[in-house]
């Protein structure tokens, strides 16, 4: 106990001395704990790398111009159509695919009837959908309101339920009513159910500048990513191992909480971790290079994260359909370190955000001649975007 406690305390004690910035946890050998002698050990570490800055003021980069067309407002407009679409129950009609079945089923293991894996009392099966599996698909269509089917489903390896991957079960289904989907006109009516507007072409008005800001962004964060990528092929250096892992650690946690989140039992799907860390490393290596040349682009202008910005990132970030307040959120954070990586992250992305505000930005605007007339698209440059 003596030694775990005096060995990191000397450490930092003699890395501060000869001015070493530590990336990661030392590791100690040959520790030598004897009675009337120095303790000694050997310290393994890596250190942040050294290297020189090259010009990131000035940088040219081409970036998409903002550009809506009516087709594209036509489509949006349509998805909202469909997104504010209603059921109604059909008596005069079997079922056919577009419909949704509202129903009560069980399904037992087809090996032994003893096991039941499926009971669901008030369900809803969506005729002609991609995601329904097909042997819904086949043995329900024409079914109306009162009938009873029996079928067997197969479901494939890799369904996200793991209970049912690869299994056969024999599926007893009663359907309780058949609804036909209702799309609403594209007129006012639909402009007021849908949003505070009283007029179909004040709602379109409103979706193209939706639009236009979100490509404004993404273009935005496409032409941040080159300047970025020209800033790693100019600065080249070794990074730490250490960090390598880290970062791949974080990526992993991330994936494995996003399969979570989809009812995957991770425990228990059989995925390949050490692929996914070997295939991405390279990507891992990437960031933390990236990083590092924000992080020193941050500290040369001084760029730094106020309490507001974060309280302000914590307030985007935190979920009240999950009951976690931001205050919540920052203690939670602030208990297993991720405080301090969203700090990080909020400082380089400011870096990156300066760097793009002083590079020369260069957009082609769409040209006013025909293809088959051999001009140029029109250049135009802007300083500071």
């Amino acid at each position: 106990e003596v030694v775990q406690s005096l060995l990191p305390r000397f450490f930092k004690d003699v890395v501060k001395e000869k001015n070493l910035v530590v990336a990661g946890d030392p590791s100690f050998e040959d520790v030598k704990f004897e009675e009337e002698a120095p303790l000694t050990s050997k310290a393994i570490f890596e250190v942040y790398p050294q290297f020189e800055l090259g010009e990131y003021k000035g940088l040219e980069v081409a970036e998409d111009p903002v550009t809506v067309t009516d087709e594209d407002v036509a489509r949006v407009l349509e998805e909202t159509r469909e997104s504010a679409a209603t059921f109604e129950v059909v008596n005069d009609r079997p079922a056919e695919d577009g419909d949704v079945l509202s129903a009560a089923y069980e399904g037992w293991d087809a090996r032994s009837r003893k096991i039941r894996l499926v009971e669901v009392k008030e369900g809803t099966i969506r005729l002609g959908e991609e995601n329904t599996l097909p042997e819904f698909r086949e043995n329900l269509r024409g079914v109306c309101g009162g009938d009873v089917r029996e079928f067997d489903v197969r479901y494939p390896e890799d369904f996200p339920r793991k209970g049912l991957a690869g299994k056969v079960v024999s599926f007893r289904v009663e359907i309780q009513a058949v609804k036909r989907k209702v799309v609403p006109p594209l007129d006012d009516e639909l402009a007021k159910t849908v949003s505070g507007f009283s007029t179909l072409e004040e709602l379109r008005g409103s979706l193209r500048k939706q639009l236009e800001e979100r490509r404004r962004k993404e273009y935005e964060a496409a032409a941040k990513k080159k300047l970025l990528g020209i800033l790693m092929e100019r600065t080249k250096f070794p990074v730490p191992a250490t960090l390598i892992e880290e970062r791949l650690s974080q990526r992993l946690r991330s994936m494995a909480g996003a399969l979570v989140d989809q009812g995957v039992d991770v425990e228990n799907a059989k995925i390949d971790w050490s692929k996914w860390r070997t295939d991405l490393r390279p990507e891992a290596e990437e960031d933390v290079r990236g990083s590092l040349i924000l992080e020193k682009v941050a500290s040369r202008e001084n760029i730094e994260v106020s309490e507001a910005e974060i309280d302000d990132t914590l307030r985007d970030l935190s979920s009240p359909g999950n009951g976690e307040s931001p205050a919540s959120l920052k203690t939670r954070l602030t208990r297993n370190g991720g405080l301090a990586r969203l700090q990080s992250s909020r400082r380089t992305q400011k870096a990156l955000d300066f760097i793009y505000n002083n590079a020369r930005v260069v957009r082609a605007e769409s040209p006013v001649a025909s293809p088959a007339s051999g001009e140029l698209p029109e250049q135009h440059e802007s300083e500071g975007a």
